[in-house]
């Protein structure tokens, strides 16, 4: 990657132009969709961002693992984890599908 990645206030300050508005107000724009993000996820188990992707909690099982010092064999307990499933016309967007 050549160039550096856009920070919060970069894309604030984007949005702000965008749609002539304070960067104060995209701010809180931003601020409100992660929340309302993390809220359904939590929630209901998904969120979709419309053309970006998924957010899933998906449930991991229980698994035998090895520790990777000694070889020795160790139970992994089960857990929740979060996944983001990125939505086709995003990646095919990005990265164009060979023909």
């Amino acid at each position: 990657m050549a160039t550096k990645l856009m920070t919060k206030s970069q894309m604030a300050a984007h949005f702000a132009a965008k749609f002539e508005i304070s960067k104060k107000a995209a701010n809180e724009i931003l601020d409100e969709v992660a929340a309302v993000a993390v809220a359904q996820t939590k929630k209901s188990g998904a969120f979709t961002l419309p053309g970006i992707g998924k957010l899933v909690k998906a449930h991991r099982k229980a698994r035998m693992g090895r520790n990777p010092m000694t070889g020795q064999a160790i139970k992994i307990p089960a857990k929740t984890v979060v996944k983001f499933r990125v939505a086709k016309a995003c990646k095919d967007a990005i990265v164009p599908p060979k023909k």
